[in-house]
């Protein structure tokens, strides 16, 4: 576990490169604001939210994967109270995370006060690869807390929080990047996990687009739930990204922090 932040650093650097090439030769969408502008602002957003989990780490030194390591020592959480092969430990936890962050994704659409802090995620005018990035620092750090104590109510292995954190990250950097894929493929793709055309949806203006397709990495839950919305009704080239918003704010880093607090 010594080499997990190098080993999560350099797979999000590289798929982050990968899609915002890919993004850039087989665009789905034209942008609408200036890109140097919006990625200056997102970029500046992951690195106050990166400061604020270290800051979590000085006050609570276990976060996500040290609560694992911490539960399995102590032989807290129901894994470590019964007997499974490690690999459906992992695989059994990793689809209880990934719908507990569906669950807390909906609530944060629910609950107003937490959608003060989400909703800066979606002020994004246009919508790429940095957008997955794009959270309020108060949002990230409640978002910790609960993979926090859900890891320590689970004690699973380290190795599968680990795992998790990479396929959340990855996944939703592939729905959120402006990639073109052909109807077919995209078809068979969000049979398992949300694709760009399944998440543009959820980043409508429209109210009850936006309050639909919630999943980050697997698109069981919507269906299963019934928040799916399979395409946009004015269409992925006519449809409007974003919230009320539809100017060059949500660029600037500093209204989008003090976003939340704004009447």
């Amino acid at each position: 576990m010594e080499h997990e932040t190098t080993l999560r650093l350099a797979v999000f650097l590289g798929l982050f490169a990968l899609l915002a090439l890919a993004e850039t030769l087989l665009p789905r969408r034209p942008r609408r604001h200036r890109t140097s502008r919006r990625w200056m602002t997102n970029w500046g957003l992951v690195l106050i939210d990166t400061l604020t989990l270290r800051l979590m780490a000085i006050a609570l030194p276990l976060l996500a994967v040290g609560a694992a390591l911490d539960a399995q020592s102590k032989g807290w959480g129901v894994f470590n109270a019964i007997e499974a092969p490690i690999w459906l430990e992992a695989i059994i936890c990793i689809l209880i995370l990934d719908l507990a962050i569906w669950t807390q994704h909906l609530i944060t659409h629910k609950i107003p006060l937490l959608w003060r802090l989400h909703q800066v995620h979606h002020a994004d005018g246009d919508m790429d690869v940095t957008t997955a990035i794009r959270f309020h620092p108060l949002e990230i750090a409640l978002s910790m807390g609960l993979k926090i104590v859900l890891v320590y109510l689970l004690g699973p292995p380290a190795f599968a929080v680990i795992l998790f954190e990479i396929i959340l990250n990855g996944t939703a950097m592939f729905n959120h990047a402006n990639l073109r894929l052909s109807p077919k493929l995209d078809r068979i793709l969000r049979l398992v996990i949300v694709t760009p055309d399944m998440h543009r949806v959820h980043h409508s203006e429209d109210r009850a687009e936006h309050d639909s397709n919630y999943g980050f990495s697997l698109s069981i839950w919507d269906r299963l739930f019934r928040t799916y919305i399979a395409q946009p009704s004015q269409g992925h080239d006519d449809m409007t990204v974003g919230l009320r918003w539809q100017d060059e704010r949500p660029s600037k880093l500093g209204w989008s922090l003090m976003l939340p607090f704004r009447k």
